[in-house]
């Protein structure tokens, strides 16, 4: 429409008017933005209208493809998933103040998880006269204008910044995404009044094409000498790392190490497939559990590659005499208020590059004794062997047909192969899921990066339109699953033909919050009266996706029944249609 004065009449424009919204969109689409995951509202009548007439001329295509997500959380957590995937940074469209504090933990995850996303919001008309297009038209106007919109998000964006006008909103939006999409990488923010985002303005050209990421950095030469003299020189070298298969090249850069110089690999809380789990330099993983690992004890050597976490000090923690180097994108975890590591060594670098550069350098310096190679490669193969035959005895199924959560993983490893794409975010057996999915290809694991429940349902559907082609399962708990909002996600799947198969460990209740008390209060109340925070009366999950999305649903309390459950849910889902199957597991 075209506004002709305070008064006028509204015309019907027969070509595009080109205003703010128009700019805006073009601008995410120029960026390589493909999809706009969005819950719209008032603030956000300009880029309805721009939509409108974009479909009415046959021009979407210089658009986002708009996705309505009818939660906010849902949404940005859809667009995390297909940045994970892709690489690529998507945006997500909200309302006001009420959207923006509706994206809840999901922005949390974002942050943590390093994801390259860019959320848009309006602000509150600031005109309440009729002074411009967009003026306060509406009660909610004087109710969602707040003091510091974009403080709210502050501590979890890498850029916050207000659009004031379309002259230069081209160029908001490409800063904006480059700095999403330099490591580290992260959400940005940017809001505007609906004023704003109707300002009428000639078409905007395209800003220019410097907007590329920050390059990837490389360890200094001197840096890289010393820690290949302190491998040279180690009995026990250890890599530690939970997020370097961020960039999957780098799992077989880190193969390529570590059998150079036979270094053993733990991981740690991980949120990707960093290196093998059938590799035999491949040591296991570090969760929660108390006690100390003895790998990570014996090691006079290790590198972190990657980690936030790579040990809990207060129950795990390396020798006093170990040698640590610490070599990350964000290696002092500048977002982090209480962080520190006993480390020799701080080196930002891109992981990929860095570990080439220390493959490359041992095999120039030629230092390395073969012997001794050998020797631990074989000693280190003896552990992991033994270690993986023990998680195999405890996949098999206990004659009452219960079904455990290491059977249960073992019977999804099998139904699904190797190549099916799992996000996990079942909480409470994070460490089960490790050690009995045998993940062993880059790109087939996904966590959240972050500590906020409810990112896998609208992850499963971002992973989804990112690799069509791939099989998705979400490995979830029964708190993960009902905090994702699973009537929105399933409806959300069904609406842009995105199946996938959740799996839910359903133990009945919330057992993490019981684990955290047990490791506090070994000897409390909580453990002699047995507490617990049940969900009585049970709610059916799986029923839930059914009415929503119109999904396969199946709840299987019996060993006996699961395998062919999971066939048939699989089959399902090779169909087209959605499956949720809730698994009975022993309760809290």
């Amino acid at each position: 429409m075209i506004f002709t004065g305070k008064g006028a009449q509204e015309v019907k424009p027969v070509s595009l008017v080109s205003t703010t919204s128009t700019a805006f969109l073009e601008a995410l689409r120029e960026a390589g933005i493909r999809y706009a995951f969005a819950n719209l509202g008032s603030d956000h009548t300009g880029i309805i209208e721009a939509y409108s007439q974009a479909a009415r001329l046959g021009r979407l295509d210089d658009y986002p493809e708009l996705v309505t997500c009818p939660h906010e959380s849902v949404a940005l957590s859809a667009a995390h998933g297909y940045a994970q995937v892709s690489g690529q940074p998507q945006a997500v469209l909200v309302h006001t103040d009420v959207g923006t504090q509706n994206l809840g933990g999901a922005i949390h995850n974002a942050s943590r998880g390093r994801v390259p996303v860019l959320i848009f919001a309006g602000l509150s008309p600031m005109t309440q006269e009729g002074e411009l297009r967009g003026t306060r038209t509406e009660h909610i106007h004087w109710l969602q204008d707040t003091i510091d919109q974009r403080g709210m998000l502050r501590g979890y964006v890498k850029h916050d910044q207000e659009i004031r006008t379309g002259r230069n909103v081209k160029q908001l939006v490409h800063r904006a995404v480059q700095l999403a999409r330099s490591e580290p990488a992260g959400p940005v923010y940017l809001v505007a009044a609906r004023e704003v985002m109707e300002e009428e303005l000639p078409p905007q050209p395209a800003p220019g094409d410097w907007w590329a990421p920050v390059a990837p950095a490389a360890l200094v030469p001197e840096v890289t000498d010393e820690i290949a003299a302190a491998l040279e020189q180690a009995r026990d070298p250890l890599v530690v790392t939970s997020y370097l298969g961020r960039d999957p090249a780098a799992v077989p850069a880190l193969v390529e190490l570590c059998e150079l110089a036979a270094i053993g690999v733990v991981e740690s809380s991980p949120i990707r497939l960093n290196f093998p789990a059938d590799h035999p330099l491949h040591l296991g993983f570090h969760w929660n559990r108390p006690g100390q690992e003895a790998v990570l004890a014996q090691a006079d050597v290790i590198i972190v590659l990657g980690s936030d976490v790579p040990w809990i000090p207060g129950h795990n923690r390396p020798s006093s005499s170990a040698r640590i180097f610490v070599v990350d994108i964000d290696p002092v975890k500048s977002s982090l208020p209480m962080w520190y590591l006993p480390a020799t060594r701080y080196a930002l670098a891109d992981l990929r590059t860095a570990v080439r550069q220390l493959t490359a350098r041992l095999s120039l310096r030629g230092r390395l004794d073969p012997g001794t190679v050998v020797a631990r490669a074989a000693r280190l193969g003896a552990v992991h062997d033994a270690q993986r035959a023990e998680w195999a005895a405890r996949e098999r199924p206990r004659p009452d047909d219960v079904i455990t959560p290491e059977y249960l993983v073992a019977c999804v490893r099998e139904a699904i192969g190797p190549d099916a794409v799992v996000l996990t975010e079942a909480v409470a057996s994070y460490p089960v899921v490790s050690q009995h999915l045998r993940s062993s290809r880059p790109g087939t694991l996904y966590g959240s990066g972050g500590g906020s429940l409810g990112w896998a349902g609208g992850a499963a559907v971002g992973t989804k339109l990112a690799a069509p082609e791939r099989t998705v399962v979400s490995l979830v708990g029964d708190g993960s699953y009902l905090f994702g909002v699973p009537a929105s996600a399933q409806w959300l799947a069904r609406r842009q033909a995105a199946p996938s198969l959740t799996v839910i460990f359903d133990n009945q209740g919330y057992r993490t919050p019981f684990l955290s008390t047990i490791a506090v209060h070994p000897d409390g109340d909580a453990v002699r009266t047995g507490f617990s925070v049940s969900f009585e009366p049970e709610a059916d999950l799986a029923g839930v996706a059914a009415a929503a999305g119109g999904a396969y649903a199946a709840t299987v309390t019996a060993a006996a029944r699961l395998p062919q459950t999971l066939r048939q849910a699989l089959a399902e889902v090779a169909a087209g249609r959605s499956a949720v199957v809730s698994v009975q597991i022993p309760p809290v």
